[in-house]
């Protein structure tokens, strides 16, 4: 159950808080478009079974790879693409730190 939380909490606080922090004005429409980043996990409808909590998704599912991973920090330097690319990789995070609990 703690893993659960922290790995939900992760995923949906650590956005709220890069929102806030750093988009003071403009923080619910940053953190709808971070919340949106929850598209990569589409990519875990290609695994059997899709949910299976003693897996890593690192490196296990396409949009989970450390090729992804790079494409996401590519998309840091565009202005147009730097906030979902930010939400991309507090995604990533949020599932790592999963990784490390398992």
């Amino acid at each position: 159950m703690l893993k659960f939380a922290i790995h939900y909490g992760l995923h949906f606080g650590l956005p709220l808080t890069i929102a806030l922090v750093f988009y003071k004005k403009e923080w619910l429409k940053m953190y709808v478009i971070m919340i949106a980043a929850f598209v990569i996990d589409l990519d875990h409808l290609l695994a059997t079974p899709i949910f299976d909590s003693s897996r890593c998704s690192i490196n296990f599912h396409p949009l989970h790879s450390y090729y992804a991973i790079a494409i996401y920090f590519l998309l840091l330097w565009p202005k147009t693409t730097r906030v979902f690319a930010i939400a991309l990789l507090a995604h990533i995070v949020s599932d790592s730190v999963d990784c490390l609990l398992i």
